[in-house]
């Protein structure tokens, strides 16, 4: 990829974004926020994510 495509790239990139409507762009980085995995998960796996979340409901169920 030259210099002249990837110029051509970020700026199509970039009209795209301002183009949309200021309340779907917010919407868009809502709803990808929402779909984001928890960092534990992410950057440890799933045993430390579960010994968490196993913590946490037994620190609710005595409270």
């Amino acid at each position: 990829m030259n210099s002249n495509d990837y110029v051509k790239y970020i700026t199509q990139t970039v009209v795209k974004y301002i183009d949309q409507p200021k309340d779907e762009r917010k919407r868009h980085r809502l709803e990808k926020k929402d779909t984001k995995e928890p960092f534990l998960f992410k950057w440890f796996g799933v045993v430390p994510y579960v010994l968490f979340e196993s913590v946490k409901k037994r620190k609710k169920n005595k409270s």
